[in-house]
């Protein structure tokens, strides 16, 4: 390969990304291997996989944040953060149906996005962050269980 090539696959890239995606597209269905930019599509697919960890810890944040103001704030309950439970646990859901690879995955982050949990919630309550148990009182099946509202 060719430095000018190479050179015209990344001003590709950095020129019209969604070109170079239509480009490399193409060239994936032509198998035609040699004209495909590897370095920027390897670095692409990385991207999606950390794209698709941060959204899932990001929607196991939220849904742990909101099953904390739910126990830990009676009074302020609503249906906005009910509503919220519902979503999120449906992504979580949904995720673990598309890439049951997220399960072991979901084990492995679930105290840390709790710690980050407690850190959210008290800020949004204005509750120091003593007020919420050290260890989550909740099981990761719990926390995906439809209906589950802690009291």
């Amino acid at each position: 390969m060719t430095a000018e090539l190479n050179a015209q696959r990344q001003s590709l890239y950095e020129a019209d990304y969604l070109k170079w995606i239509d480009s490399t597209i193409e060239q994936l269905k032509q198998q035609n291997y040699a004209d495909i930019d590897w370095e920027n599509l390897i670095d692409e697919i990385e991207d999606m996989g950390r794209s698709a960890r941060k959204g899932f810890r990001s929607s196991l944040v939220i849904l742990l944040t909101h099953l904390l103001k739910w126990q830990f704030q009676p009074e302020r309950r609503s249906n906005s953060w009910k509503a919220s439970i519902v979503e999120h646990r449906r992504c979580i859901l949904e995720d673990l149906e598309e890439s049951p690879s997220f399960k072991p995955y979901l084990e492995q982050v679930f105290a840390k996005c709790y710690e980050a949990a407690i850190d959210q919630a008290s800020a949004e309550t204005g509750l120091p962050e003593a007020t919420f148990p050290r260890s989550c009182p909740y099981s990761a099946a719990q926390v995906l269980e439809a209906g589950f509202l802690p009291e």
